[in-house]
Order: structure tokens, then C-alpha cells, then sequence
């Protein structure tokens, strides 16, 4: 977003909260060869679990938790070097490996929609969007932030 406005432009916060998946955080650590990874080292707000392939839900999704709290996905959030840095603490030697380990596994950022409490245990109920691929001809993922008018 830097680059699309001027320096101290004010937009929307839409990467509110971070979340993440157990099943994920497990993947990432095994690959990794590191015996835990846990969420508060990765920067995330929230761990969920028993939803497949959860970084891969798509934007818009909403997340509507018992309370009525409800929670729409932005985007699959990126590995940084961030979190490398806090793992590389409590397991020297392998926080460098944490970005390549958690390509397609970060989880997602999302935006709160309606406020309300959320509690370990509490039930997700998702709303998918309907899905279609947008192409332009012409136009690689490579240079996709490109202006295109």
C-alpha cells in the first residue's frame, strides 16, 4: 500500500487481527524440525483449528463467531523475517528457516465486522463468497501491483 499513496495517507486498517491455524503452525514447525511454533511468536491475535487448509480461505470470507462477533478475511498474510527473529530465540539456529517454511501456511489477516466476544471453544461458522479467477491478458503476477489504466 506504500507505494499507491502518498507518505501519510490515512486508509482503512484491514489487517486488524492476525489468524492463524494449529494444524498450520504444526505443519510449519515439522517442517522446520523444531518440536513447537507458537502463535504469539508469528504475531497472531487468534488460533483456530478443524478448518482444511485454512490460509488458502478466500478473501471476503466471513467468520461469524457464537457471540455474533464477525470477522471478514482481507488476505493470506506473507511469511516475514519478523517471526524468524523471535523463533531464532527460543530455538537458535532454525528462525531462518521459518519464511521458506511458511510459504502458504501464515494464516490470514481480517478486519472485525460486528464486535462481539470470542472464547476458546467457540464454533466458526464460514461464509464463502462466490469464487472466480480474474485475468488480464497481458498482465503477469509478477508485475500485478502495476497500474493497469
Amino acid at each position: 500500500m506504500r507505494h499507491q499513496y502518498p507518505q501519510g495517507t490515512e486508509i482503512r486498517n484491514t489487517r486488524q487481527v492476525s489468524i492463524i491455524s494449529t494444524e498450520e503452525l504444526m505443519a510449519i514447525a515439522n517442517t522446520m524440525g523444531i518440536p513447537e511454533l507458537k502463535p504469539e511468536w508469528l504475531g497472531a491475535n487468534l488460533l483456530v483449528s478443524g478448518i482444511p487448509k485454512f490460509s488458502r480461505i478466500p478473501p471476503s470470507t466471513r467468520m461469524i463467531f457464537e457471540s455474533g462477533a464477525s470477522l471478514v478475511v482481507d488476505l493470506e498474510n506473507s511469511p516475514c523475517k519478523y517471526p524468524g527473529e523471535i523463533i531464532e530465540r527460543h530455538h537458535p539456529g532454525f528462525g531462518s528457516l521459518f519464511a521458506k517454511a511458511a510459504v502458504g501456511l501464515r494464516g490470514v489477516t481480517a478486519w472485525v465486522e460486528r464486535q462481539g466476544q470470542i472464547n476458546t471453544g467457540d464454533t466458526i461458522r464460514l461464509y464463502i463468497p462466490p469464487q472466480r479467477i480474474y485475468k488480464i491478458p497481458g498482465l503477469s503476477e509478477q508485475n500485478s501491483s502495476e497500474p493497469i489504466a
